[in-house]
């Protein structure tokens, strides 16, 4: 069959549905990664369900793909599958009967049942090799758990995930090396808590084990961090960042908020001190880190108060990359219960002066590199630039260095290396010319 599989949401759902492709193909079917793709025997959404406009836009892809379906007049079959199923399956199937078949988000091994191309590894972190990169092919997202066992009041993907399961260090090495050998340049270590990985397998914290393990056997050249959380933070994974030259400067860390009471309300295990010491310890022992964060604006009973000391926390802390979203209360969480008092007109607005903040803080920051000579990996081109990143940028959320190459004889390769020297800087982007 010709088979197109459609991720929403996060990078952990595009490994599920990698692991999936994977699988299907082994098969002897054809995967297509391509929303637009409109002439495939089936179609597999994978959904999210983590806030109000990921739940939208899954809801709004399903429909797109019904109206697909009608037109191919019963050639196609449709299939949901992914977090916004886990929650809401009963809802969705009574208003749209057209889907073929629904799974939850721990069910993917049942969509290759369901096909005839039966497996027993086709699911999130139990998933095992073959796997059919969607990314470009120099780099992949490796996840080392799933699950959580944080109790965060705003979040639901304990009640969609279920409890946190760590895939053991020597099944990760082996993938990493797998991957490598496939050509990719850069693994990105995701799970939903990356500092909590171990616990569960090891009884300990295992996160500096794990990177010092894939620094020295991968191959890879550039590893990055995702998805740390301050409370109870391993310092010896920051001592691996610093000890290694493969293992990029940069850590993603979602602080949500500064407030103490907000932060206690959100059940975050870490109060105001406790993350400005943490975050003095980041630049302490990693003086050119590069840290991004998430902020939550408009979390129920937020004053105007405490919203003016989290815009004077982003002015002093100056990260490097944020992002910001406003609160969406989400049925089952401890936070649906408070009065969600902010109006969301008032939400939007906050989450605007937010990022105005920020934006200033990265035009800035953006400045001081130029004159610079940096390390650029790339990811595609255009006729006048070389498109990539530099360590310090994570894939499809941070910013990108553009290099100039009019005039200049060169055969682009995407997922290459080159040194280049920066000319120019905006908000959101480095311009450049070949060292």
């Amino acid at each position: 069959m010709k088979i197109n599989i459609i991720t929403l949401g996060c990078s952990k759902n595009t490994v599920d549905s990698e692991n999936l492709a994977g699988h299907f193909t082994d098969g002897g079917h054809t995967v297509y990664f391509d929303r637009e793709k409109n002439d495939c025997d089936l179609v597999v959404v994978n959904t999210c369900g983590f806030i109000g406009d990921a739940k939208e836009e899954s809801v709004n892809a399903i429909l797109q793909q019904i109206a697909a379906k009608k037109r191919r007049h019963g050639k196609t079959r449709l299939v949901v599958g992914g977090c916004l199923v886990e929650r809401y399956r009963q809802e969705l199937e009574a208003e749209m009967p057209e889907v073929d078949q629904w799974f939850g988000a721990r069910e993917w091994d049942a969509v290759s049942d369901y096909i005839g191309s039966k497996t027993d590894a086709a699911h999130g972190a139990d998933a095992a090799e073959p796997r059919k990169l969607s990314t470009p092919s120099h780099y992949a997202y490796l996840k080392i758990a799933e699950g959580c066992d944080r109790s965060c009041s705003y979040c639901a993907i304990p009640l969609i995930r279920g409890a946190h399961r760590s895939r053991p260090i020597d099944e990760l090495v082996a993938e990493a090396k797998n991957l490598v050998a496939k050509g990719v340049k850069e693994l990105i270590i995701i799970s939903q808590d990356t500092t909590y990985y171990g616990l569960d397998l090891y009884r300990r914290r295992a996160l500096c084990e794990l990177l010092n393990r894939l620094a020295d056997e991968s191959g890879a050249p550039w590893i990055r961090l995702h998805y740390t959380y301050p409370s109870s933070f391993p310092a010896d994974a920051i001592d691996a960042i610093a000890r290694y030259d493969n293992i990029c400067n940069y850590i993603d860390i979602p602080l949500q908020h500064i407030n103490t009471r907000i932060l206690n309300s959100m059940q975050r295990g870490i109060d105001r001190d406790g993350t400005l010491r943490l975050i003095d310890s980041f630049r302490s022992k990693l003086p050119d880190v590069a840290i991004r964060t998430t902020i939550i604006a408009g979390y129920p009973g937020e004053t105007l108060e405490e919203f003016e000391e989290l815009k004077d926390f982003v002015r002093t802390a100056r990260f490097d990359r944020m992002g910001c979203f406003a609160y969406s209360p989400e049925e089952g969480t401890a936070a649906f219960k408070l009065n969600d008092n902010v109006p969301e007109e008032e939400k939007q607005r906050r989450v605007g002066e937010l990022m105005a903040i920020q934006e200033q803080i990265s035009w800035k920051k953006n400045q001081t590199r130029i004159g610079q000579t940096m390390k650029v990996l790339i990811d595609g081109y255009t006729d006048r630039y070389l498109v990539g990143r530099t360590q310090y940028d994570s894939p499809e959320v941070d910013d990108e260095v553009l290099i100039d190459i009019k005039g200049v004889d060169i055969e682009p390769q995407v997922g290459q290396f080159v040194d280049a020297v920066v000319t120019d800087a905006m908000e959101n982007d480095l311009v450049a010319r070949l060292a």
